[in-house]
């Protein structure tokens, strides 16, 4: 008797424990909206983004690709094509190459004449009002 109700507990905690172990990260639509025509002068002081590791490219069209990025190999894979140091241009080949590796999640900015076009996250992102451009003072904790 004693096993079979240690065997039910250990299904019902499964069950209940399996939704919070499973939840996957969320991006909201407000936060990347957010950044929609803001100054790159805000994304640059921004508390969050200042700290985390970037790299960019730029478009033949002219337009700026940063990804502040954090995962496995990210900074590994960027200083292989030739970046020496955190904000570095590299080639597009690179960036895509070293965008699609083993990172958990790209915050990729479209910059263009000094603002922020969008701000599209791929990957395993979660964002909260944390990261919209008027919480820069407010200090970043996820």
């Amino acid at each position: 008797m004693k096993e079979n109700s240690l065997q039910i507990l250990l299904v019902l905690a499964l069950i209940f424990l399996t939704p919070v172990c499973s939840t996957r990260p969320t991006v909201q639509q407000q936060d990347l909206d957010s950044w929609t025509n803001v100054s790159v002068e805000v994304l640059d002081s921004h508390t969050f983004f200042k700290t985390a590791p970037m790299f960019r490219t730029k478009t033949a069209s002219g337009t700026e690709i940063r990804n502040y990025a954090y995962g496995y190999d990210f900074q590994e894979c960027f200083s292989k094509a030739g970046a020496d140091n955190n904000g570095d241009f590299v080639d597009e080949d690179a960036f895509i190459g070293c965008s699609s590796s083993r990172i958990m999640c790209n915050n990729m900015f479209y910059i263009k004449e000094g603002t922020v076009l969008e701000y599209a996250p791929t990957g395993r992102c979660h964002t909260n009002e944390k990261l919209q451009p008027n919480a820069r003072n407010s200090g970043f904790q996820s």
